[in-house]
């Protein structure tokens, strides 16, 4: 019985109920009269077999909408099939996909593709790969970058990204998974930054110093001591004009050398991305102030650090 919009049993009105979805009904709970019917199921149709080989999964509902795209992609795609009535008598099929997807959602889509690929080579989370897309959005809607490639963009946009959620990274590690060389996403880079009226923060010896050492194995003193070496050399102004990733490699090559894991700046520059003789210079300007670069309570012996 329906009154107002409500349904409810005539013989028990206050109790509540049972939705039937193999049936249809609604039934009371007190006594199983079927008050309502034509109950639509909203759940999942079947269960998922997404994870199960063959990769042949029923399932209608895609995946879910990327607001970023000026169109709409729930659009419903008609897979191949062998039954003869797909087929005309050429032999060509009788329903086709409609080229729906316009060409600047198209670009999208494969700047899109792009970075989450390159963020999944370096490990970088979810959040930073959201702030890249939306980086993209701008630039490719405000036509900043025309003349530029799509995967040049999408680099930037990826460096970007990770300057601005704290997580830097050096172009170097983005050039290793990008298609593109340092000096074309350095110039996206500027444009970006100009276009967008964005910024980034400026980098330090010490947003680099915990995973250069990670990688390269040393313990947490030395890690501590070349933490200590790099900012104080900034502090003190030995360093002038050097980048903050030559210098961390010159404060690593300087704390491993007054340890017993002592590395070559070939190790460390492969690790960095710093040439051997970029290591060499920031540390020849950093070597005759050793003393006053390590923490106070480093036994250091000078003798122990060599020259170059």
């Amino acid at each position: 019985m329906a009154s107002g919009g409500m349904i409810f049993c005539p013989s028990h009105p206050d109790a509540p109920l049972v939705d039937d979805y193999r049936a249809g009904d609604q039934i009371c709970s007190e006594c199983g009269l079927v008050v309502g019917d034509r109950v639509v199921d909203v759940g999942s149709e079947w269960r998922t077999f997404s994870n199960e080989a063959g990769n042949a999964d029923p399932s209608r509902v895609g995946a879910s909408e990327n607001t970023l795209l000026n169109g709409t992609n729930l659009t419903t795609m008609i897979g191949p099939s062998t039954s003869g009535v797909s087929f005309d008598e050429n032999g060509g099929t009788v329903y086709k996909n409609r080229q729906t997807m316009s060409s600047s959602d198209r670009a999208l889509v494969n700047a899109f593709k792009e970075i989450s690929n390159m963020a999944d080579r370096i490990n970088l989370p979810r959040t930073i790969v959201d702030r890249a897309n939306n980086l993209f959005k701008q630039v490719h809607d405000g036509k900043n970058l025309k003349g530029h490639s799509t995967d040049a963009s999408a680099s930037a946009c990826l460096y970007i990204s990770c300057r601005q959620e704290g997580v830097p990274r050096t172009f170097k590690e983005i050039c290793a998974v990008s298609k593109i060389g340092k000096k074309e996403i350095g110039r996206c880079f500027k444009l970006i930054l100009k276009a967008l009226e964005t910024s980034v923060d400026i980098i330090t010896t010490s947003d680099f110093m915990p995973r250069f050492c990670s990688n390269l194995g040393l313990p947490s003193m030395v890690q501590r001591a070349a933490s200590h070496i790099g900012r104080k050399a900034v502090e003190l102004d030995i360093v002038p004009g050097r980048s903050p990733i030559s210098v961390a490699a010159a404060a690593i090559y300087m704390a491993s050398h007054a340890s017993d894991k002592k590395l070559t700046k070939k190790e460390i520059g492969d690790i960095a991305g710093v040439a051997d003789v970029t290591i060499r210079q920031s540390y020849e300007l950093m070597y005759p102030r050793a003393a006053e670069l390590f923490p106070a309570d480093f036994k250091l012996i000078i003798s122990q650090l060599p020259q170059r």
